[in-house]
């Protein structure tokens, strides 16, 4: 096929070079523009960026696709499909109409569930059991379209964001190849979405991430592996704020926020259900710690209660 490829971040690189190595006529590639990173604030490129570069793809930055000179050159590409995968921007309808089997997103989640920009960290958040990647035609919706095929994969308890970002992306990779088999063949019909079982992954945002010890410990176990890497977890001590890179369910006693020590060194906090026994933590400006070597240079005494957050966390 003759197609255009419109990516930004990681998710979208085993897709991108699936697609390649598959045959299909990649005859552009559309990314974010490069942006200022690092402490020299030097311009870096996107991760699709890069690969389209060593790949030898032509690429376009445009910071914005609402105008009609960006809608006729993308008219003018004459594409049989457009694959879109984490790209960043919203497509208008002019872009949506112009291929003609229309433009394929890759979506990491099993639609219609966890519509929207956070898929991956939502499913894990909520304790869902499975996630997966569909991909699907796109309309004007949020995530709205048709789907086309759709691929699940198990969420274990070990799973962060990141280890399901990455076992996603490598789905979607071999998905999309299949979906443009099955367009091409026609062996696949577009079904819409159901209305039942409609849910939204609403962005991320860096308060979410303080622990509040008056939840189960369930729930926050659950958002340091959702969070992880970004943006992270964390709550207040001394002072400072302390990450939690990695934790564990335990028994605990007391009010909410009790610090205890367990017989292996590691601390505990009481949470509103349960404890959360404290694995890997760092502290502002240095390095990640076991927690029980952390506590050597840290005083969290038994007995502390550390204070929650002035606003009491509900689950999203």
């Amino acid at each position: 096929m003759k197609i255009a490829f419109l990516g930004t971040s990681a998710f979208a690189v085993p897709a991108l070079r699936a697609l390649v190595d598959a045959g299909h006529d990649v005859v552009l590639v559309y990314t974010r523009a490069p942006k200022p990173a690092g402490r020299g604030q030097q311009e870096r490129r996107t991760p699709v960026h890069e690969l389209a570069a060593e790949l030898g793809l032509t690429v376009r930055t445009p910071r914005s696709l609402r105008n009609d000179e960006e809608a006729a050159a993308f008219k003018a590409l004459d594409l049989d499909a457009a694959v879109v995968v984490s790209y960043g921007h919203i497509l208008p309808k002019s872009f949506l109409d112009a291929p003609v089997l229309g433009c394929i997103n890759i979506h990491g989640s099993l639609l219609p569930r966890w519509r929207g920009a956070a898929p991956i960290h939502r499913a894990i958040l909520a304790g869902d059991a499975e996630t997966g990647v569909t991909t699907m035609r796109m309309d004007e919706g949020l995530d709205t379209g048709p789907m086309l095929l759709a691929e699940s994969t198990p969420i274990s308890a070990a799973d962060t964001a990141s280890s399901v970002h990455d076992r996603l992306a490598d789905l979607g990779a071999t998905l999309i190849v299949s979906t443009l088999d099955g367009l091409m063949r026609k062996s696949i019909e577009p079904v819409p979405q159901p209305e039942a079982g409609v849910t939204y992954a609403h962005k991320l945002g860096k308060e979410e991430g303080v622990l509040d010890w008056r939840r189960p410990a369930a729930e926050l176990e659950r958002k340091v592996r959702a969070f992880h890497p970004w943006p992270g977890t964390s709550f207040e001590a001394n002072g400072e704020r302390i990450k939690v890179l990695e934790a564990s369910l335990t028994l605990a006693g007391g009010a909410p926020g009790t610090v205890a020590i367990a017989r292996d060194g590691f601390p505990v906090i009481t949470c509103g259900v349960g404890g959360l026994k404290l694995l890997k933590l760092q502290r502002p400006g240095k390095s990640a710690t076991p927690a029980d070597a952390f506590l050597r240079g840290f005083a969290l005494e038994p007995g502390t209660v550390l204070a929650p957050p002035a606003v009491l966390t509900l689950p999203t």
